[in-house]
């Protein structure tokens, strides 16, 4: 895995390098400006349950960041 580091403007995204890569490969996007808000995702705090979220996490053989972190790995 490698990092670079890029711009995103006007829909398009700038690595700050080029890559050299033989083939198509697989990446993952992360916006680091924090004053960046993507609305349409925000869960506001009426909507969010604790029991609720105690519910659908019983059963989790270890924690949920954990589970997520596996998702993610099978992903790539």
């Amino acid at each position: 895995m490698i990092a670079i580091k890029g711009i995103y403007e006007d829909g398009k995204i700038r690595l700050e390098r080029d890559v050299q890569a033989d083939r198509a490969l697989k990446v993952i996007v992360t916006f680091l400006d924090e004053d960046w808000k993507d609305k349409r995702n925000k869960l506001s705090f009426h909507q969010f349950s604790f029991l609720k979220a105690r519910k659908k996490t019983k059963g989790l053989d270890s924690s949920l960041s954990e589970e997520i972190i596996q998702e993610r790995r099978a992903e790539i």
